[in-house]
């Protein structure tokens, strides 16, 4: 067994809190995904940090595959498949060149019934990059799509707060309806609301409290 498996299966304790020998972890996850997340993420900068990115960018193109191939996502749901169906499927899935931290993860998962909660131990070990590479996530969100100009002068007027300052933002814009206006800017920890759809909540209670 691998040392990559044996931390997954053995180390969470290690890696929830974010120490493995010299090696740590940029923030500390506490969910049960997060601890699956933080293993495999020390387990990869162990080795180095090519390792690291080389195991991030077979995350990210195993997650699309998810998202984008019903067949994928279908076996990632599946709680009916035997251990050996799992095992055998799983590898027409995975390219020979995948990471063999990736691989054992996905078993370990398997092996524990949790493969449906791989998406979100993805985005929980993208979350890890992310801190690892100094970027601060930003979700715009708007009833409509915004232009480029429109975010960029988002991203300036961000880059004046304290929480991100030193960090590049990856800005992404997600679309609501419901906002009905305005924007939701969720940072870090910080979260923003200038939605027309807020002001009408609090316009909305304020009569209810006057009746």
């Amino acid at each position: 067994m691998s040392a990559a498996r044996l931390l997954l299966k053995r180390g969470y304790a290690t890696a929830a809190a974010g120490t493995s020998g010299s090696v740590k972890a940029p923030l500390q996850l506490n969910s049960l995904t997060g601890t699956y997340a933080t293993s495999t993420y020390l387990a990869a900068l162990k080795k180095s940090t090519k390792d690291l990115e080389s195991l991030a960018k077979d995350i990210e193109t195993f997650d699309k595959k998810i998202k984008e191939d019903q067949k994928v996502a279908a076996f990632i749901q599946n709680p009916t498949l035997s251990a050996s169906d799992r095992t055998s499927q799983m590898k027409t899935f995975l390219p020979s060149s995948t990471s063999p931290i990736l691989t054992n993860l996905l078993s370990v998962l398997s092996e524990n019934g949790r493969l449906a909660s791989a998406p979100k131990v993805f985005a929980d070990f993208n979350s890890l990059m992310a801190a690892y590479r100094g970027e601060l996530e930003v979700i715009v969100t708007s009833a409509e799509q915004l232009d480029g100009k429109a975010l960029s002068r988002l991203e300036k007027a961000l880059k004046g707060t304290e929480v991100a300052q030193g960090k590049t933002l990856k800005i992404s814009n997600r679309v609501n309806p419901a906002v009905l206006g305005g924007l939701l800017v969720d940072f870090g920890d910080k979260s923003i609301d200038l939605s027309a759809s807020s002001k009408v909540n609090r316009f909305n209670a304020a009569l209810s409290q006057g009746v």
